[in-house]
């Protein structure tokens, strides 16, 4: 089982040495150390990690809330605050974000340990649990089957909103629910109906159907903005004018 990827947000270097040593210890993979809220952005972006502990006064005229809110417009990746400011303003802005914890400082290394384990039981229970095997798919070519709690589960096709790589997985995102399965993007590109889906990303791939925007650097579906890949644009926009 891979490590959960963990992205430290916090100007006090000190501190965040302090907790990435903590990290290490306890089995994570701590994907960097970022102080300032644009290149704490422009990480996440590029490592996607699968966690990021975010401290809420940065160094610059941006902070973690809002650094938190650009990162949510193109990636769903959970968030934890950390704060020494617990004033009720303050909570009630990042509380906009729906982040899955607040951990006040000063903390102790046992309430960062149970915190973020608490959290990965949380992102277990909203991503169902893993498929350790490719989806069956059905000779009808409009639906897929995807193991989910010990069981095959049907998915539509027409249902699935986008498909997002993370790492060796497959999120498949649908309206109703997200499920993830161990399949490289590319494979599962091959695999599914390439009239319905298109690749816009390395990373991302999506119902063309459902889109309900398209910038010249992003998409846009289900109040979700995806970003478009210098690589995949052309494919796109030739796509467009055939409809």
């Amino acid at each position: 089982m891979n490590a959960t990827r963990i992205l430290i947000v916090e100007d006090d270097m000190i501190i965040a040495a302090n907790i990435s040593l903590q990290l290490s210890n306890l089995g994570y993979e701590v994907t960097g150390i970022e102080t300032k809220a644009e290149e704490a952005i422009h990480h996440a972006l590029d490592a996607k990690p699968d966690l990021i502990l975010m401290d809420i006064q940065l160094r610059g005229e941006t902070n973690g809330i809002e650094a938190a809110k650009a990162i949510q417009k193109i990636l769903d990746i959970p968030i934890i605050y950390l704060t020494a400011n617990q004033d009720d303003a303050t909570f009630q802005k990042a509380k906009e974000t729906s982040p899955y914890a607040f951990i006040p400082k000063p903390f102790s290394k046992l309430n960062l340990e149970r915190t973020i384990a608490l959290v990965e039981e949380r992102i277990k229970e909203n991503t169902g649990e893993i498929s350790h095997e490719e989806p069956f798919y059905d000779a009808k070519e409009d639906r897929i089957f995807i193991r989910n709690q010990n069981k095959l589960v049907k998915v539509m096709l027409e249902d699935i909103l986008w498909v997002e790589a993370e790492r060796n997985y497959c999120k498949i995102n649908t309206s109703l629910q997200a499920y993830t399965i161990v399949s490289p993007l590319n494979k599962l590109c091959e695999k599914i109906d390439q009239k319905r889906f298109v690749r816009i990303h390395r990373s991302f791939m999506v119902n063309f159907s459902k889109l309900e925007a398209v910038a010249d650097s992003h998409v846009e579906l289900k109040g979700k903005i995806l970003p478009i890949g210098k690589q995949y644009k052309e494919d796109l926009f030739r796509l467009m004018n055939k409809v």
